[in-house]
């Protein structure tokens, strides 16, 4: 899921979707360095406006910049990958308890409501949508919880998980699944705070056991291929 576009200039925004979706389709493989002149000639804008695009996706964890060697797609290790999916279980069980203490009827017509709109994303193969609607679902709750403490922490691991899962899944497209989600939904409609609790884990460790770590790395390195 790329949640960081929506606020920005519309050139950099749709850049930053396109680079975001060829990672999310394995066209660029971690460690790829994105090279500003080639960006620049392929997407035919200024190089200044090739470096928002890279601050931007850096700042939303998805690139690395190392001074004096230019930017690279970031590259998760298998510990890193680890760490941030048994924090988010944490944090993820955590925000799903708020919610059923204090979630309102209009509110989870609002789950209700991003769940439909999964299902249409995926019955339509709208990849991008797919993609944001996937994040956004656990944003939601996480806005929901009333936390801007959690929300703020949630919304760094999904960008790191995201990429995670877009990188090591064994599928080609990262989808966390609107069914487990309904299912979720139907734990915060009984107020079962611990069926709530355990389909969130359940769900994570769903995501976590999809991940191939000993992936072999076979993708195109040539931004002028990739984008081409």
């Amino acid at each position: 899921m790329y949640q960081g576009t929506e606020t920005r200039h519309t050139a950099t925004a749709e850049i930053c979707e396109r680079i975001w979706l060829s990672i999310a389709e394995k066209k660029l493989r971690p460690g790829t360095r994105l090279k500003e002149e080639e960006l620049s000639e392929v997407f035919q804008v200024s190089r200044a406006r090739v470096r928002q695009v890279l601050s931007a996706l850096e700042s939303d964890g998805l690139v690395t910049i190392l001074p004096n060697r230019g930017a690279f797609v970031a590259e998760p290790d298998v510990n890193e990958a680890r760490d941030v999916l048994h924090v988010r279980k944490l944090v993820e069980e955590r925000i799903v308890e708020h919610v059923v203490a204090r979630v309102t009827d209009d509110e989870i017509a609002q789950l209700d409501a991003h769940v439909a709109q999964e299902r249409d994303a995926a019955a339509s193969n709208d990849r991008s949508a797919t993609i944001k609607l996937s994040g956004g679902f656990h944003l939601l709750l996480a806005e929901l919880s009333g936390s801007t403490f959690l929300y703020g922490i949630l919304h760094d691991l999904i960008s790191r998980s995201s990429l995670i899962s877009v990188i090591y899944r064994r599928t080609e497209l990262h989808d966390c699944g609107p069914d487990e989600h309904e299912s979720l939904i139907d734990c915060i409609k009984a107020r079962d705070n611990d069926g709530a609790r355990a389909m969130m884990h359940a769900h994570l460790q769903h995501i976590e056991d999809d991940l191939d770590l000993e992936i072999e790395d076979t993708s195109l390195r040539d931004l002028r291929q990739v984008f081409g």
